[in-house]
Order: C-alpha cells, then sequence, then structure tokens
C-alpha cells in the first residue's frame, strides 16, 4: 500500500505522458544541431527528465543539481542552497534546466544568476507543473507542461516529507 489513496488526481498519468512526449518533440526542434545539457534539479524533477529525455530526439548530455528550498516543508523557505554541483563544464554549451515545478521562482532565480558565471552558451527552463499564484521573482519558462492552481501538490517525482515521489500521476490533498 503506498497510501496514495488520500490524493485527489490532478493530472492524469496519461495527460503527464502525452504532454512530455510533446514537450520533447518541441525541445528537439528548438534545439537541433546544438550542443544540449539537460540540467535535472534534484531530486523532484528526475522522474520527469527520465521520461522527457527519451522524447529528445538529439545527442544529449544528462547533468543533475541538488538544491534545497523546501526542506521537509509544504512551503519555500526562500533560501536556496546547492545540495549538489554538476560534474561536468558547461560553458559554451546550451542548458535547459529541467523542473519539477515553478511555485515563487525564487529557486529558479538563483539558479539563472548561478548560470551566468558558468559562461553557457544559452540557459532555458523547462517545467512540469507552474502554479503563477505563488509567483514572488518573474523567470522566464520556456517550456510548460501544466499550468496549475495553487495547491501542495505529490507524484510523479513531487514529495511530501520525501515520499509519494513514485505516483505516476500528480495529486493533491483536499484542504
Amino acid at each position: 500500500m503506498t497510501g496514495d489513496e488520500r490524493f485527489h488526481t490532478l493530472v492524469t498519468e496519461e495527460a503527464i505522458r502525452d504532454r512530455v512526449r510533446e514537450l520533447g518533440e518541441e525541445i528537439t526542434r528548438d534545439f537541433l544541431g546544438r550542443d544540449l545539457v539537460l540540467v535535472a534539479v534534484l531530486k523532484g524533477s528526475c522522474i520527469f527528465l527520465a521520461d522527457l529525455c527519451r522524447h529528445v530526439d538529439l545527442p544529449l548530455t544528462l547533468e543533475f543539481l541538488g538544491l534545497s528550498s523546501y526542506g521537509d516543508r509544504t512551503q519555500s523557505s526562500g533560501v536556496v542552497r546547492i545540495t549538489q554541483d554538476l560534474t561536468h563544464p558547461v560553458e559554451g554549451r546550451d542548458v535547459l534546466l529541467v523542473e519539477d515545478i515553478v511555485d515563487t521562482g525564487l529557486t529558479l532565480d538563483f539558479l539563472m544568476r548561478h548560470f551566468e558565471v558558468r559562461k553557457p552558451r544559452s540557459v532555458g527552463i523547462c517545467t512540469l507543473l507552474h502554479k503563477p499564484s505563488n509567483t514572488m521573482k518573474d523567470v522566464k519558462l520556456d517550456y510548460v507542461g501544466f499550468t496549475i492552481e495553487n495547491r501542495f501538490v505529490v507524484g510523479y517525482g513531487l514529495d511530501y516529507e520525501q515520499r509519494f515521489r513514485n505516483l505516476p500521476y500528480i495529486g493533491y490533498v483536499e484542504d
């Protein structure tokens, strides 16, 4: 028993699968002939990245960056810290940051400034979910899977206290 019976479905497994395929096709078109690096922002985006990269029909490399702004809370603390850095330089390469959810925008604002000093050719953002009602910092999102209302969500990589990442859909708890 996963404990998922307490969650209501917000985005179905099928809708996620279809949208991830579409995003992969868009990224393929946009980065054709370029040196693409997909950077997963851990831990939440790892499942999204795994599915997304299989739909990007380009030679690419994967990198992982660990960040923390939530801890075990349900709201961002606003303080972002790097918990795991890239293993290879990205200078002169096209970087696409892959996020599970853009909530306040504070994490991605931090990341965009952080990547400037690494001198990539370009830096873009692909997020599975966007919660515009919580925006504190506007950040340009190049690829958005789904725009959602202000709910605390779990599943498909998103967690509550490090659990429920393995749900194949995006769920929420009724207030």
